[in-house]
């Protein structure tokens, strides 16, 4: 009867998780063309099929098309990929450490890339660094180099989860500190051009990035989900406890440590600071699947991409023909549903 039970919750959670991944890859397919005059249903898909068929150039919707496969179709594609890497990256980080309140933005991820970016566009003109390519290139080294410190300074105390919070919430005012004083003495146009950059947006998509960031996010996820049983009981024991279950939580903290820094790392050198999603998905998919983080991950990763694409699709249409970067319209998005999720979970409890 028990076992019978718990199959039956386990095809509903893969079912949730499934219903997830298709809601949001056909509101991917509905965005792509939304607010495109003349845009047939099927207009992406044919556009695709042309492209395979090399008669892309032909037809009446030659111009149409190639906004789809240019512009359109990769953006959508990398709010997918991003917000389920953040939001991946933001559950394997609050696993380990056991605070829910961790997130890539708090470690100081987000603020490092932030400085990197401000050095090529701030220090770096007339330079080979002084490219998209310089800027993505030094904004990922920075990400990397932070989550390094943190992981080494947080190593000499036994990589606790306190110490690796304190720190990263240390270096996230250092690396701040350092842009606003970049910030305070660049020129206008390259003070504009940071302050773009640290707002975080999808403008810059290409399938390039699409390419790159899938890779990677697919193998963050592959990791995440080998680990899934250990994860279950770093999250609800302490370290003695998970000794004497056979979880090594310093090894473990390392590798999921490190699988959170390099999505993060390499998502964010492509769209700016993005720091809401790592957050509020975790939360979500607690609230919603549960603890169990062999359910718990692949659903984060989904709600955290139907999350950013819902917020770039937003930032786009509503007060078109201006954009909101996507980083603004996630924080204006996500705070309300937060505190909504945590008052009903305290009612829950009362």
């Amino acid at each position: 009867m028990l076992e019978q039970e718990y199959h039956a919750h386990s095809r509903r959670k893969y079912l949730m998780i499934a219903s997830g991944l298709v809601l949001t890859f056909v509101a991917a397919y509905i965005f792509t063309t939304l607010g495109m005059k003349d845009a047939a249903m099927f207009q992406t898909a044919e556009a695709v099929t042309r492209y395979f068929d090399g008669t892309l150039d032909g037809g009446a919707d030659t111009a149409m098309n190639k906004i789809i496969l240019l512009l359109r179709l990769p953006r959508v594609l990398l709010a997918i990929i991003a917000g389920a890497g953040l939001a991946l990256a933001g559950a394997l980080m609050q696993s380990v450490t056991r605070n829910y309140l961790v997130s890539p933005f708090t470690l100081g991820i987000s603020a490092a890339a932030a400085l990197g970016a401000s050095l090529c566009i701030v220090l770096a003109a007339g330079t080979a660094l002084d490219s998209d390519l310089g800027i993505i290139t030094s904004a990922f080294l920075l990400s990397c180099a932070c989550g390094i410190i943190v992981y080494g300074i947080a190593r000499r105390s036994g990589l606790s989860p306190t110490t690796i919070v304190l720190v990263g919430i240390a270096l996230n005012y250092f690396f701040s500190a350092l842009t606003a004083t970049l910030e305070f003495f660049a020129q206008e146009h390259k003070l504009a051009a940071v302050i773009q950059w640290t707002f975080g947006s999808l403008h810059r998509a290409s399938w390039e990035y699409v390419a790159i960031g899938g890779v990677i996010v697919a193998l963050g996820i592959a990791a995440a989900l080998f680990y899934a049983l250990p994860l279950n009981v770093m999250a609800v024991s302490d370290d003695e406890t998970a000794r004497s279950l056979g979880v090594n939580p310093a090894r473990l903290r390392t590798i999921a440590g490190l699988t959170a820094v390099l999505m993060t790392a390499t998502i964010i050198s492509f769209t700016g600071v993005i720091g809401f999603v790592g957050l509020i998905a975790p939360h979500m998919a607690r609230f919603l699947i549960g603890t169990d983080h062999r359910f718990y991950l692949p659903f984060t990763a989904v709600l955290g991409a139907a999350l950013l694409l819902v917020a770039d699709t937003v930032g786009k249409l509503i007060l078109y023909p201006v954009t909101i970067p996507v980083g603004i319209v996630i924080s204006f998005l996500g705070v309300p549903l937060f505190i909504h999720l945590i008052l009903r979970r305290r009612r829950s409890f009362e």
